[in-house]
């Protein structure tokens, strides 16, 4: 059997590091031999020595002046000795530097009969004279030359700064995306279509230039756009829309060009741009100043030009992302341009699980972990979230040494991230604890009996995050997407049941329920304007978007000061009306209250079985 082929070894490639860096030691060579160390410095000795009569002989040059004593004479016989001047040999020079402006220097030499000379100054080689103009020139133009071949170029400015992903490299297909079914068979039309464009070019039908994803952050917009990419095979280019914008204008307009003029080579491909809203926010919300010379309105005008000129964009499709469609211009949504828009909704609990059996698969999990039942109580949580989750999860069984991670680690993981760290270091003193106890003690029963309320999972008094002294972990039934008028009213009580709680028994407040006031605050204020529930009828005072035209206009509707005055005091007669009610309610059940803030000064964390049996037991009063 035949060894293996030895391989050539390649000639070494010649680059500009190879020839300047050369270049540039020899200038520097260079540089250090035009300047010799100077001779030592003996002036004053050479003149004692002048006045005291020992000096033969001197030569003066501009740099030095060499001169020998009389005792370094030698014999005249002796024909190899060192000659200065054509006058007798001397067995050794002795030099020094000059003083400049020393004119007395030759009066005393005539003064003390002592022979001297002057030496002509050499002349400067032409070589010598070339180099210092053109070595350090073609030092600089290569360091100029690297710099910009690593920047892209001298041209490069103008040129797309696109990520560009061969067919293979992206690694993301629609089995890695879940928990967005409707988007994901949204997008297979389009990976149909890079497939076998013929079987719609027969029909006579045109496959979408732009899809446009929106949907708030961390809901898997980009993943969705690779995973088209990696199912379709076809190249892939992405870049930011910040990345067009520079500081002069015109630069991302060639940027956009050279984008598209890449793709159009590499056809069929696909296009993704980020943070559209970046590139793509109204031509008009610029403070009534309509047009004029911007770069934004330069690069949107030609991104504009390309998606629908009169050169069309065959096997180029258009994938864009953002969580701010309200700012978009009119033209960029138009039929022609992003002429299909994909809503990418954060997940219900069904899509919750599917996403987690997603990020689980390279994860050790132990058998009791029921990913259905974390997913029900992770409401509200996005792709990026659920992410975040596993991987705190696994942290938190790393940090024990443990093999697999366990359904305690991914309920402390939801902790972590819903309400931040433990902070244990942070002591509160005995009154503190007892007052913030029967405040989540409040909350807690309150919660369990007002209409529309969550169930209660879990009371803590540890201190997490910045400012959160406890904390009341409560978890919907169900998903829930309305809210009636009463269940509205029972969140507003169970918000206040803290404040209420620390009135009752205590009877005064503390500043520990700022911001459940403030929560309670915003979703009055929604009741009121918004949603209609208040004496002012059914009236909405609220914009459900920013206004197109002015991004910093209010987002209330335009009202008379009466009418404000109205709103504010509808807003505060239902927060009165529901600290009210929260109040009933923990003087009707003021013994379980004291019994779970009792139980939280023992063990600081209340869940399981003993806060269901205590919660059980409560009640709302006959008034309610």
């Amino acid at each position: 059997m035949a060894g293996p082929k030895q391989q050539q070894q390649p000639f070494p490639s010649v680059t500009a590091a190879n020839i300047f860096v050369p270049l540039a030691v020899v200038l520097m060579l260079w540089l250090l031999g035009q300047s010799p160390p100077p001779p030592p410095d003996r002036y004053s000795q050479f003149l004692d020595q002048l006045q005291g009569g020992q000096v033969a002989v001197v030569q003066i040059g501009a740099d030095a002046i060499a001169y020998a004593l009389k005792r370094d004479r030698l014999p005249v016989d002796e024909a190899n000795g060192q000659r200065l001047g054509g006058l007798e040999p001397f067995r050794e020079l002795h030099t020094t530097v000059p003083v400049p402006g020393d004119r007395a220097l030759v009066p005393l030499l005539r003064q003390v009969h002592v022979r001297f000379a002057a030496v002509l100054p050499a002349p400067t080689p032409w070589w010598n004279t070339v180099l210092s103009w053109i070595l350090p020139a073609v030092v600089f133009l290569g360091i100029w030359m690297f710099m910009a071949r690593r920047a892209g170029g001298p041209l490069a400015v103008g040129q797309s700064h696109a990520r560009i992903y061969a067919e293979g490299q992206i690694g993301v297909t629609f089995a890695d995306v879940a928990g967005v079914d409707e988007a994901k068979a949204e997008l297979e039309e389009v990976v149909d279509f890079l497939r076998h464009a013929d079987k719609y070019a027969r029909v006579g039908a045109h496959i979408p230039k732009g899809v446009l994803l929106v949907g708030p952050p961390g809901t898997g917009k980009t993943l969705l756009a690779k995973a088209v990419a990696g199912q379709a095979g076809v190249p892939f280019y992405s870049i930011s829309g910040s990345e067009f914008i520079e500081l002069f204008v015109g630069v991302g307009a060639s940027r956009v060009r050279d984008l598209f003029a890449q793709a159009k080579a590499k056809a069929p491909c696909i296009i993704f741009i980020d943070e559209l809203d970046a590139l793509g926010k109204s031509r008009t919300a610029y403070g009534g100043m309509v047009g004029g010379n911007d770069e934004r309105e330069q690069t949107l005008n030609q991104l504009l030009s390309e998606m629908d000129g009169f050169e069309p964009n065959t096997g180029v499709i258009i994938l864009a992302a953002t969580n701010r469609p309200e700012v978009l211009d009119p033209a960029l949504r138009r039929p022609g341009r992003f002429d299909r828009v994909i809503s990418v909704d954060p997940p219900d609990w069904k899509g919750r699980a599917a996403i987690l059996r997603v990020h689980v698969k390279a994860v050790p999990l132990s058998p009791e972990v029921d990913l259905e039942g974390l997913a029900r109580r992770t409401p509200g949580f996005v792709g990026a979230d659920l992410a975040n989750l596993v991987n705190e999860a696994a942290l938190l069984a790393a940090r024990v040494a443990r093999a697999t991670i366990t359904m305690a680690d991914l309920n402390e993981a939801i902790e972590r991230v819903v309400g931040g760290l433990e902070k244990k270091s942070r002591i509160l003193s005995e009154p503190e604890r007892t007052r913030v106890a029967h405040h989540e003690a409040g909350h807690a029963v309150v919660g369990a009996l007002m209409p529309g309320a969550h169930r209660v999972e879990k009371i803590s008094i540890v201190p997490r995050g910045l400012a959160a002294l406890g904390y009341t972990w409560q978890v919907p039934f169900e998903e829930r997407f309305l809210l009636q008028e009463d269940e509205l009213r029972g969140r507003l009580a169970t918000l206040m049941g803290g404040r209420a709680a620390e009135r009752v028994i205590f009877g005064k407040l503390s500043t520990g329920a700022g911001d459940d006031l403030q929560k309670a605050t915003d979703l009055a204020e929604q009741a009121v304007t918004l949603y209609g529930m208040s004496r002012l009828g059914p009236v909405t005072y609220e914009r459900m978007q920013p206004s197109m035209l002015d991004a910093t206009a209010n987002p209330r509707r335009a009202m008379g000061p009466g009418t404000a005055e109205r709103v504010d005091a509808e807003m505060r007669r239902l927060l009165e009306e529901a600290e009210t009610s929260a109040a009933g309610v923990v003087r009707h059940n003021e013994a379980i209250v004291r019994a779970l803030a009792d139980e939280l000064l023992n063990h600081e964390v209340l869940e399981g079985e003993t806060l269901r049996t205590l919660l059980a037991q409560a009640a709302l009063p006959l008034s309610a």
